[in-house]
C-alpha cells in the first residue's frame, strides 16, 4: 500500500479466496479467522472494528466456514485466530479471544 492509499476504516470481510495474498500482499493486515456462530468471536467484534478504524492497518476478516482452504493452509484449528500479516509474511499469530489493546499493540510491532 503506497503512503497515498489509506487503509479501510472498517474491515474487509474475504469473498473470493484467490484475492487473501493480494489483501495481505502491502502494508500491515490484521486478518480474523472467525465463524459466525463462534461466541468469543462474537465477543471481539466491537475490538476488531476499532482496530479497523483506529490504526493504519487494514482488516480482513475470514469466515472459516466458508474459506476451510485458507483456514488449513494457515493452520487454523482454533478460532478465533489472528494473524498479522507485514508486507505479505506472517509476522504474528494470536488463538483466542483478544483485548483491543493486544491487537493494537502486534500491529504497533509491524508498523513502520
Amino acid at each position: 500500500m503506497s503512503s497515498t492509499d489509506a487503509a479501510p476504516t472498517e474491515p474487509i470481510r474475504l469473498a473470493d479466496p484467490d484475492e487473501f495474498d493480494d489483501r495481505v500482499a502491502d502494508g500491515v493486515v490484521l486478518v480474523d479467522f472467525h465463524a459466525d456462530w463462534c461466541g468469543p468471536c462474537q465477543m471481539m467484534e466491537p475490538a476488531v472494528e476499532a482496530v479497523a478504524s483506529d490504526t493504519d492497518a487494514t482488516v480482513l476478516k475470514v469466515d472459516v466456514d466458508e474459506h476451510q482452504g485458507l483456514a488449513g493452509e494457515y493452520g487454523v484449528q482454533s478460532i478465533p485466530t489472528l494473524l498479522v500479516f507485514a508486507d505479505g509474511e506472517l509476522a504474528d499469530r494470536m488463538v483466542g479471544a483478544q483485548t483491543e489493546d493486544a491487537l493494537a499493540g502486534a500491529i504497533e510491532e509491524h508498523t513502520a
